[in-house]
């Protein structure tokens, strides 16, 4: 118990709450305020405690649950559960079963012998008051104290983020990956086609309500707002000669670029993956295609992949809008005057992650670090003697690759639904090149670095290492925590995978 006296509590106010039968209270002076439990982003592998972030009117707030802090097993669906928002120096939310009253309390009732308060377990006081005539016992918590037990980063130094080595990793990655193109696929009727990852800004799901365009043509969906800035949905379908779908795709994603000045969104059936494709097997469109279409088709050129078994159309950004289509969008984009805010500000360094999730919570990984993203193979090879993280192995397009299941990784339960939308996502490091399994990859997104903020103070160091920055989409009620590449694997694991690629090459040789 802390050793506080009366005058160190000498706030007449004081907010009661319960957690199972035991009544506690805490300062007035350090509640901002009550709110009805958030909706929080789980960090993965961080103490028990942490419940998650929140989003609390633009700020990033961790949430910690009372209960877990002190030692009591955790209960969910509490329909009076509530957050207390407290200010102790830094902003933090404490789940409690129950919020009761606020008390005025004479300095004199306060009691500070440690006997008389009768302490429990790990609790951390600062006294206890009766009230009123039911004499029920409110003990004031030692809040600060009760969070550096609960979180042991709060009682020492925090370790540096070690910003630079990243920047430097990821530097690296980006030298290695410009001798492929980066590029973005997704499926129109059947048939795989791509886009450049540089003209594409990022990817959405397709808004459920769209405003009509009066006397549009076909191929015109409707108009959508992105972040306040006024985009036209135009359907891939139509562009590229396909007729309609009739059957409704909940699939259906929005392909955001940049083209002419203007801000426009391709509808596609589904996405499909981000492929790190080698030019060398990039093939021009066969000439006597070429001259049927008059020399511009909308096909730049096709990618043989997976020794030819996987063709993917790539378009060419300049001519999938016929021109007096361009023209329009142009005219269209100068006469509405709707300003479209860069994805990074002049002089700024912008981050693009790719972003997946894991049941409801979503990660993201720069997307510098990552080589494609495919479908699960149907075989992996199980290792003996390994850990369960390590799913197995696969064969690449001719390279054996470690497959990692993310959900053992972070102690997920197994995924029971949606297994066909898993995706494996290679990542590669300075070291190490492995597949993760993931419940589904979902969006590209574009940022400002500076729209990077540092991770919360209630981690601990592996979690810290793990997780180098939150993004908080406000207007989206979304918050993803961007992941360090390099730390999705412990030291352990990494020096496993040293030997098993070690093994490898020896096999190989």
């Amino acid at each position: 118990m802390s050793t506080g006296t009366a005058e160190q509590t000498a706030s007449n106010r004081f907010l009661t709450f319960r957690i199972d039968e035991q009544l506690y209270a805490l300062r007035s002076d350090d509640v901002t305020e009550v709110i009805r439990v958030p909706t929080v982003a789980r960090v993965p592998q961080s103490p028990i405690a942490l419940l998650g972030l929140a989003n609390l009117r633009g700020s990033v707030l961790p949430v910690a649950g009372l209960r877990e802090m002190l030692g009591k097993k955790t209960t969910t669906g509490l329909s009076t559960a509530r957050a207390i928002v407290l200010d102790i120096g830094a902003p933090v939310a404490l789940v409690v079963d129950s919020v009761a009253n606020l008390e005025s309390i004479s300095p004199r009732q306060i009691e500070t012998n440690q006997k008389e308060i009768g302490t429990e377990g790990v609790e951390k006081l600062l006294g206890a008051f009766f009230i009123g005539s039911s004499k029920q016992v409110a003990k004031i918590l030692d809040v600060k104290a009760l969070l550096e037990a609960a979180f042991s980063s709060l009682s020492r130094t925090k370790p540096q983020r070690r910003e630079a080595g990243t920047g430097t990793r990821l530097k690296t990655l980006a030298s290695e990956l410009k001798k492929t193109e980066m590029l973005v696929t997704f499926e129109v009727a059947g048939q795989e086609f791509g886009l450049p990852l540089d003209v594409v800004q990022e990817i959405l799901s397709l808004p459920p309500a769209l405003t009509a365009v009066a006397r549009a043509e076909a191929v015109v969906l409707g108009i959508t707002s992105v972040r306040d800035t006024l985009m036209p949905l135009l359907s891939l379908r139509g562009l590229l000669g396909f007729a309609a779908s009739d059957a409704a795709n909940k699939r259906e994603k929005v392909v955001v670029m940049k083209l002419r000045g203007a801000q426009i969104g391709l509808v596609a059936d589904q996405a499909r993956a981000i492929v790190a494709a080698d030019p060398d097997l990039m093939d021009a469109i066969p000439p006597v295609i070429a001259a049927r279409t008059g020399g511009e088709s909308r096909i730049r050129s096709v990618y043989r992949g997976e020794g030819g078994r996987r063709l993917i159309s790539i378009l060419s950004p300049e001519q999938i809008f016929r021109e007096d289509v361009m023209q329009k969008l142009s005219a269209g984009h100068r006469a509405n005057q709707v300003p479209i805010a860069p994805s990074a500000a002049p002089g700024r360094e912008e981050l693009i992650v790719l972003i997946f999730r894991l049941g409801d919570d979503e990660f993201g990984i720069p997307i510098d670090a990552v080589v494609e993203v495919a479908q699960v193979p149907l075989q992996i090879t199980r290792v003996p003697k390994t850990p369960k993280f390590l799913e197995g192995v696969v064969n690449l397009r001719g390279e054996v690759l470690p497959v990692v299941d993310q959900r053992r990784r972070f102690d997920l339960p197994r995924l029971e639904k949606n297994a066909a939308a898993r995706r494996l996502m290679v990542i590669k490091t300075e070291r190490h090149r492995a597949g993760l399994i993931v419940d589904s990859v979902s969006d590209v997104l574009r940022t400002d670095r500076d729209n990077v903020a540092p991770p919360p103070e209630l981690t601990d160091e592996k979690t810290s290492r793990l997780v180098r920055g939150v993004i908080n989409l406000e207007k989206a009620n979304r918050i993803v925590l961007l992941l360090d590449p390099t730390e999705l694997l412990t030291r352990a694991e990494q020096g496993l995978l040293d030997t098993f690629q070690a093994q490898s090459k020896k096999a190989n040789a």
